[in-house]
C-alpha cells in the first residue's frame, strides 16, 4: 500500500500579496522585548501601514557579538519594510555581559515572541524569516539549523507555549559562518580586537567549536537547513570570502539551498553607507525573501 504524498506547500495570503517592488509607508517604533542579564532589551518595530497582513522578518544585529544594538542595520530594515514586510529588530545581550549562548538564548526567544505579535502588528507569523548581519549572521545560522534546542530556548515564552523557534529562510551580510576560522585569520592579521571578541564571547572556549556552523555540517551533526543567502564583500578582511565559499558548499552537500553572492569591491559592512552595491543587496534580500513566500516556506 503506497502512501500517499504529502501536499506541497502552499503560499498563505501574505506571501501571495508580496511584491519586492511594491512601496509602503512605515511607522517606527520601540517596544520592551525582554529582560536582558543586565538591562532591559527592546524591540524596534517597522510596520507597513496597508491592509495586510504582510510576510514577517526578525533583524539580529552585527557587533561581532560585543557591541551595537538595535539600531545596527537600520537602512536594511526600513527598505524591506517599505516593501511591505513587518520587520523587527531586536537588542540582544553583548559578551562583556554574558558570553554564548546568552544572545542566542534570546534570539531563540525572539522568534517566539514575534510569532505571538505578529498578528497585532498585522503579520503572518508562518511567514517569519530572520536576517542576521555579521555576528547576527552566526547567531541567525545557529538558530536556523538548530531551531527547537534546548541550550537555546530557555526562556518560556508567557501564554504561548507551543510555539516553536522554527524559521522560513535565513538571510545574511557577511555572517560569521566559521568562527574558529575567523580567529585564525584575525590572529595572522594581528587584528588584537577581533580575538579579544572571540575571546570574549565563546568563553568557555571549546564553545567556538560547539556553536560553530561550519563545524556542526563537518561533523555531520543533525541539523535543520532552512534556504540560506549569504551576501559577501569581496574585500572583506573581517570574514574573508574564501570562509564563506566553504560553507555555502558544505551547506548544499548537506543538502541545504544556499545562494552565495559575492559583491566584488565591498568591504565587511559596506550596506551601512548609501551606495549602488548597497541598493543592490537591500533588492537581493527582497527578491530572496519573495522566492521563499512564493515557494511556501513557512516557520512551522
Amino acid at each position: 500500500m503506497s502512501i500517499p504524498a504529502a501536499p506541497e506547500p502552499r503560499p498563505s495570503i501574505a506571501a501571495k500579496s508580496y511584491s519586492p517592488n511594491a512601496t509602503y509607508e512605515i511607522k517606527v517604533w520601540d517596544v520592551d522585548f525582554l529582560q536582558g542579564v543586565k538591562r532591559a532589551l527592546k524591540a524596534r518595530i517597522y510596520q507597513p501601514q496597508g491592509t495586510g497582513p504582510f510576510p514577517v522578518l526578525l533583524d539580529l544585529h552585527g557587533g561581532a557579538w560585543n557591541n551595537k544594538d538595535r539600531h545596527a542595520n537600520a537602512p536594511m530594515d526600513e527598505a524591506i519594510a517599505k516593501s511591505g514586510v513587518l520587520v523587527v529588530a531586536i537588542d540582544m545581550t553583548q559578551a562583556p555581559e554574558a558570553p554564548y549562548p546568552a544572545c542566542v538564548q534570546e534570539a531563540s526567544y525572539g522568534i517566539r515572541w514575534l510569532k505571538s505579535k505578529a498578528i497585532e502588528w498585522n503579520g503572518d507569523s508562518a511567514t517569519l524569516g530572520v536576517l542576521g548581519s555579521s555576528s547576527g549572521g552566526h547567531v541567525a545560522q545557529l538558530l536556523g539549523m538548530r531551531p527547537n534546542d534546548g541550550r537555546y530556548n530557555v526562556h518560556a515564552l508567557p501564554g504561548a507555549p507551543g510555539i516553536n523557534s522554527r524559521v522560513a529562510y535565513i538571510a545574511t551580510r557577511s555572517p560569521i559562518s566559521d568562527p574558529f576560522a575567523r580567529f585564525k585569520q584575525a590572529e595572522k592579521m594581528k587584528r588584537d580586537h577581533m580575538i579579544k571578541n572571540s575571546t570574549t564571547f565563546f568563553n568557555p572556549w571549546e564553545s567556538i567549536h560547539e556553536a560553530n556552523p561550519q563545524e556542526m555540517l563537518d561533523r555531520g551533526e543533525k541539523v535543520e537547513l532552512p534556504p540560506l543567502l549569504i551576501m559577501q564583500g569581496g574585500l572583506d578582511d573581517n570574514v574573508i570570502p574564501v570562509i564563506q565559499e566553504k560553507f555555502s558548499a558544505a551547506y548544499r552537500k548537506a543538502g541545504g539551498h544556499c545562494q552565495y553572492e559575492l559583491y566584488e569591491g565591498c568591504s565587511h559592512e559596506w550596506v551601512a553607507e548609501p551606495c549602488e552595491a548597497t541598493t543592490r543587496a537591500q533588492n537581493m534580500v527582497k527578491g530572496f525573501i519573495a522566492e521563499q513566500l512564493a515557494a511556501g516556506r513557512k516557520a512551522i
